[in-house]
């Protein structure tokens, strides 16, 4: 009895020290707490919360009745949602904006990281970086009218150049088979540079000396990129794929809605799309929020893969 006594004692006396211990920790670096509550607040409101209102994809909701008068209704929306005609064009234009994101998108950032890491002139590097980085803060808006006046087929730059070599204007904007090349361009123009930027301090986050011990082995430029680059880079690389794996069915609401209209819809109407129609237009929130929760679903079995596959590869994962 004497002895466990003792035992507890010494547990809660551990305990105590450790918790004195954490919040002296806190207190210590009160300034980086403080700094995360913005951020801490931001996912607590606009992402915990509204995962509390995901039972309405099983009611009947009508906003009048509230959570609690409207009629559970089961699995209704989701049955409704995979028998609806156009569900599966929906679900492969959304599958192959986003796959094609990763096939072309996602590896040209990690080129230009590359290429710019071998820049030895600091003022050129610098000013190609700015200029990189720029249409990053431009709106998808602007983007678009920026696309227009180049494919417009009166005022575009690029049927003036089809039509000055003989060639037929050609209204890229209102055919369907250029929709997702279109797409994919411009989110690649908008977007690589900034993307760029982790895998820039991936790049500047390996040890030097390792190049320097490279070079004295007779290492050139090509051996170093592959012994040494490339396995510095991999972990960031992993795991922005696992991220984008994640949200594979999100394939971007605002560039595509501005580029969309009634004579792309076969092949650049998505779940985003829908879901501004059926949910914000016709105010059809239970069908919407089931759509919301098929793709959240979805979303995390595939990041579970891609992690699991990411500590296979590189050791290293998410969780």
């Amino acid at each position: 009895m004497k002895s466990a006594t003792v035992n507890e004692v010494v547990q809660r006396s551990t305990q105590a020290k450790k918790k004195k211990g954490w919040w002296k920790y806190v207190l210590q670096h009160r300034a980086f707490y403080i700094m995360l509550i913005p951020g801490l607040l931001y996912f607590l409101v606009f992402k915990y919360v509204p995962l509390m209102a995901s039972f309405i994809a099983f009611q009947d909701y009508n906003i009048f009745k509230g959570f609690t008068g409207s009629e559970w209704v089961g699995f209704k929306w989701f049955h409704q949602l995979f028998t609806y005609d156009k569900f599966g064009r929906l679900l492969r234009n959304t599958l192959l904006i986003s796959l094609y994101q990763i096939v072309f998108a996602f590896p040209l950032p990690i080129l230009l990281a590359i290429m710019l890491n071998e820049v030895r002139t600091m003022a050129f590097k610098r000013i190609t970086q700015t200029v990189l980085y720029l249409p990053h803060f431009l709106s998808w808006t602007i983007v678009f009218g920026l696309t227009y006046m180049l494919l417009s087929p009166t005022q575009g730059l690029v049927n003036h150049l089809i039509t000055a070599f003989g060639g037929d204007t050609i209204a890229y904007l209102q055919k369907s088979e250029y929709f997702r090349s279109i797409i994919i361009i411009s989110g690649i123009w908008k977007e690589m540079g900034w993307n760029a930027i982790i895998f820039i301090a991936a790049l500047a986050g390996i040890n030097p000396s390792l190049y320097e011990a490279a070079k004295m082995d007779g290492a050139n430029r090509w051996k170093q990129f592959l012994h040494i680059s490339v396995p510095g880079m991999l972990p960031a690389i992993m795991i922005l794929l696992m991220l984008k794996t994640g949200h594979i069915l999100d394939s971007g609401f605002e560039q595509i809605y501005q580029f969309l209209n009634p004579a792309t819809q076969e092949t650049g109407d998505v779940l985003d799309t829908y879901t501004y129609r059926a949910g914000i237009l016709q105010g059809q929130y239970s069908i919407t929020t089931a759509v919301g929760l098929f793709k959240s679903v979805i979303g995390f079995l595939l990041l579970v893969i891609a992690n699991r596959v990411s500590k296979w590869t590189t050791g290293e994962g998410l969780y």
